[in-house]
């Protein structure tokens, strides 16, 4: 029997000889409830509105004889409207077709520019690697961030969360990212923006040429819940293919609190129970099963950076909670420092790579380390020091920090067009205190690469 015999045998015992159909039996909300038909969870529907024309939508769940349906578009749906079942889940788009361009939630082009040839499609919903397939986090992504890779190293692989409050700098910070990184493919996902937004984060944050190397999957705040929560699991599937591939993919996630709020709708909608702050179960189940798809696999890896929107800068609140807990690191950017023209505002003491020890050389962990708890010693004594109550030469520690804080400070801003490579950012980081190329825990570092980074640092003038 041939292979082209075979496949139309496969593909004739795998066919829909008949349609599955059913009507609307009630609307309530952005949910639609269907009679007639048995669907399965997550199946794709398409339900006709008075016009004739499709909607999209998605199985949330049955109940006896009625399926729940959950609306991926917009549009009105009258009593008895005809619902057909496509007998497959949402699918996403995969291959280097993608690259430079804009998909809705369900993987359809928004950008104008035709339709996407040589596109292959792969389920939107898959199941996270292996624990035991995954490989071990052990080089380092360079971000073109100072503040990141100097205090923060992410390696490739790694899952971090930006937490930060609503206007403080988290799109800014993305698009840096974006533009700065060391990945071979970035995966932009915009979920739950303002209409307006997402233009101008490509043109102004991320920019065109950048654009180039990526693929933006936005889905709006007016779309409905289904639809972003769709859009978040097709961004993730885009990387998935992308990683198959063997690619080290930057996944770049604004934003992870608004797919919680979507999940919170439809769950509320179809019945669940309101918890914490009124999130149901189901909102702490999909969170860490989205984030688990990420990382690395046995063929390439996804570093994943998500931002979390913290509710009133508190970062204890039910999902910044989850996703700290979740992630393998966190970066806190501080509206003080917003506010004071710092940029990007990062906070240091408050922010951390669960990674960095790996994945970054001895001399530049030691060097970080150190600068941190010089950082954490002129925090203690700002007060003092700011109305002249601090008598210089009380504390050695405090004294040398103050000398050093210019150059720390100018260290960590930096210009949202300004890309700044990993050995250049580490050296920088190794001149800030001189002190550090000639003591003691530096000096006995054997490792190939702290000798060459020590070899810099006498170098530098």
């Amino acid at each position: 029997m041939t292979a082209a015999l075979e496949a139309v045998l496969e593909a004739a015992a795998s066919a829909q000889v008949h349609r599955r159909t059913g009507t609307v039996a009630r609307t309530f909300g952005e949910m639609t409830a269907v009679a007639g038909v048995n669907l399965r969870p997550k199946e794709l529907v398409f339900v006709e509105d008075p016009a004739g024309r499709p909607l999209a939508g998605e199985c949330a769940g049955s109940e006896g004889p009625i399926a729940h349906i959950a609306m991926l578009d917009r549009g009105a749906i009258a009593a008895g409207a005809r619902v057909q079942a496509t007998g497959r889940m949402a699918s996403a788009p995969s291959g280097r077709a993608l690259l430079g361009r804009v998909l809705d939630g369900l993987g359809r082009p928004m950008d104008g520019g035709g339709e996407l040839h040589g596109a292959a499609w792969r389920p939107v919903h898959s199941e996270p690697p292996h624990p035991l397939d995954r490989e071990p986090i052990m080089r380092a992504l360079p971000s073109g961030v100072r503040a990141i890779d100097g205090f923060l190293t992410l390696g490739r692989g790694q899952r971090v969360g930006i937490f930060a409050g609503s206007g403080v700098g988290k799109s800014t910070l993305l698009g840096m990212l974006a533009r700065g990184t060391a990945a071979d493919i970035t995966v932009i996902a915009l979920i739950g923006e303002r209409g307006r937004e997402v233009r101008d984060f490509i043109e102004h944050d991320l920019g065109l040429e950048a654009l180039k190397r990526c693929v933006v999957v936005a889905s709006t705040g007016d779309n409905p819940a289904a639809m972003r929560r769709c859009a978040a699991n097709t961004a993730t599937a885009v990387a998935e293919a992308f990683r198959a591939d063997g690619l080290d993919v930057l996944l770049l996630f604004d934003s992870l609190t608004r797919v919680a709020m979507a999940q919170r709708e439809i769950g509320l909608a179809s019945g669940e129970p309101p918890t914490t702050k009124g999130y149901p179960p189901s909102v702490f189940s999909l969170l860490p099963h989205l984030m688990e798809r990420t990382g690395p696999s046995a063929q390439g890896s996804i570093t994943a950076v998500y931002t979390v929107l913290v509710d009133g800068d508190d970062m204890d609140e039910p999902i910044a909670d989850i996703s700290r807990a979740t992630l393998d690191g966190h970066i806190v950017l501080k509206r003080a420092l917003a506010s004071a023209g710092h940029y990007p505002p990062i906070d240091v003491l408050g922010s951390v790579s669960r990674l960095m020890s790996r994945v970054g050389s001895g001399c530049h962990n030691e060097a970080a380390r150190r600068l941190r708890q010089l950082l954490a010693a002129y925090n203690e004594a700002r007060d003092l020091i700011s109305i002249g109550a601090y008598v210089r030469g009380a504390d050695p520690v405090v004294d040398r920090a103050s000398d050093l804080m210019p150059a720390i400070d100018a260290f960590l801003r930096q210009r949202p067009d300004e890309v700044t490579g990993f050995d250049e950012t580490i050296a920088q980081l190794l001149a800030l205190d001189p002190q550090l190329a000639g003591d003691d825990p530096l000096a006995e570092v054997t490792d190939d690469d702290d000798t060459r980074a020590i070899e810099t640092i006498g170098g530098l003038p």
